[in-house]
């Protein structure tokens, strides 16, 4: 018998907060994609897992002794409205290991079929989907992003039906936790504070230790969430990287990225872009994000306020306002350190020069690509070459070659300032933070569809090799580093996986 040891906090600590449901059967599952590396990370056997009762378990039918499958409670502001009843809708937490590491680790499924929470769907999923948060959530890693990740994709057997048939898939998904800003939300909401309680402190002694029985811990904790959140929204930008759909549902407090549907990677360079179907305001734009995760910390700090005072007590009420209100006012400047120290590292500088000079020299870099349509990532990847001594890759990227002229005499100005090193060392450096190989929009839907309508993993799998490397320049891989056609791109959108 397959045999995993579950630790499962969630269910035992937190009753209350969930509601207990088990997956849907696969009538005919095959295996689609196992994580073998990740597989070993968590201290699991590859090769059981590969095996029969491998596939019976990811493909929910078999569950092992110590699994408590249950799906989470959670709100959230959608687009701005606020859902008072959203949780686990096709989703179900298997339970926890104790990776090799030392680490807590959440195994879920997503696409298992109807919980209590579900609204009117089958809660179940198709390939499609599932291989595109495989795809993404493994380039992610790769580029050291937080973010959850895909152990197993499994092939139901079934169709599901959206507005077509589709071939129905069941993900097995890993994560730091699934706690959500949305997951305070739902108890606030509902004015039930002692379960809030419960779940502030099951969130610190999770995700902040050090915190756990300290006077402030509450504050402390929207702090810290806040820290990675800036962290994790900066990296995010510094990739071109666009979630598409921010809602509070949708942000950690561990600071993993997670829920990947109407997601993308930004071409050409333009911080209005948008490519959700379902975003027709723009709300979650590529420009929008770091003022929409701003705004969904200060929900979060909404949530957590009745833990910070009495409210029949209106000067601790207005105390611990002013309070979270500070938190939420420093997220701003949080974030631009961490961006500017990621556009430090993508521009080969070192952190010897006036922050608002450095910044106004980065702005000035990407008000050039956008002036000129230049591809995002390969703009920074040839800017390497040019540190290097080589500026014609990266000429040859603008429309007319001479106009990144005065912004390099800029840059090279400010390399040599900081004692950097020789262009080869600085090229080096650079090289490590810029990726040449992103997951193209084109090239994601051209291996979605090959697996989804062909049952075809060939173009899946080159994909994933190529983004698992995504700083080398593997000449095997050069079709997949080349942006789409200029129509392509702007006609191209993405859709929820539901």
């Amino acid at each position: 018998m397959l045999k995993i040891a579950f630790d499962n906090t969630y269910a035992r600590d937190l009753p209350g907060l969930y509601a207990v449901s088990k997956p849907a059967t696969a009538p005919a599952p095959s295996m689609l994609f196992l994580n073998r590396a990740l597989a070993d990370e968590l201290g699991l056997e590859a090769s059981a897992l590969d095996g029969p009762e491998g596939l019976a378990f990811l493909a929910g039918n078999s569950l092992p002794e110590g699994t408590e499958p249950l799906a989470q409670a959670y709100a959230g502001h959608q687009f701005g409205g606020f859902s008072p009843q959203l949780g686990d809708g096709r989703a179900l937490l298997l339970g926890e290991v104790i990776d090799r590491h030392g680490q807590r680790r959440d195994i879920a499924f997503k696409g298992s079929g109807r919980t209590p929470y579900s609204r009117g769907g089958d809660g179940k999923a198709a390939v499609g989907p599932m291989l595109r948060e495989l795809l993404i959530g493994e380039a992610m890693h790769a580029l050291g992003i937080p973010s959850t990740r895909a152990l197993a994709v499994v092939a139901t057997g079934e169709m599901v039906y959206r507005e077509a048939p589709l071939p129905g898939a069941l993900l097995t998904r890993v994560a730091a936790s699934h706690l959500r800003v949305g997951t305070f939300q739902f108890f606030a909401a509902r004015g039930e504070v002692d379960k809030l309680r419960q779940l502030a402190e099951y969130a610190i002694t999770r995700h902040d230790p050090a915190l756990a029985g300290t006077p402030g811990r509450h504050l402390a904790l929207l702090r810290a969430v806040a820290g990675r959140q800036a962290r994790l929204i900066a990296q995010w930008m510094n990739v071109g990287f666009i979630h598409g759909v921010m809602n509070t549902d949708n942000m950690t407090i561990s600071g993993e990225t997670i829920d990947y549907g109407p997601c993308a990677f930004m071409e050409a360079y333009d911080p209005a872009t948008v490519f959700s179907s379902i975003d027709h305001g723009g709300r979650y734009a590529y420009g929008n994000q770091p003022h929409i995760a701003r705004w969904n910390l200060a929900r979060l700090a909404e949530a957590l306020l009745p833990l910070m005072a009495d409210g029949e007590d209106e000067t601790a009420v207005q105390r611990a306002v002013a309070e979270v209100t500070a938190v939420i006012d420093e997220f701003a400047a949080l974030y631009a350190e961490a961006l500017l120290q990621g556009r430090r590292a993508k521009l080969g500088l070192l952190p010897a020069g006036d922050d608002s000079a450095d910044a106004a020299l980065a702005e000035g870099w990407l008000d050039l690509l956008q002036s000129q349509d230049v591809d995002f990532t390969l703009a920074w990847r040839r800017l390497a070459d040019a540190a290097a001594g080589d500026e014609q890759p990266l000429r040859a990227l603008f429309e007319d070659g001479a106009a990144p002229s005065p912004w390099l005499e800029r840059w090279r100005e400010r390399c040599a300032q900081d004692g950097g090193g020789d262009g080869a060392a600085r090229a080096a450096r650079m090289r490590l933070v810029n990726p040449w190989i992103i997951p193209r929009n084109h090239r994601v839907e051209e291996a979605l569809s090959a697996a989804s309508k062909h049952g075809d993993l060939g173009a899946l799998q080159d994909l994933l090799a190529a983004l698992r490397r995504p700083h080398d320049e593997d000449p095997a891989f050069a079709r997949l580093a080349e942006p789409a056609p200029a129509q392509l791109t702007a006609a191209y959108q993405t859709f929820c996986g539901t």
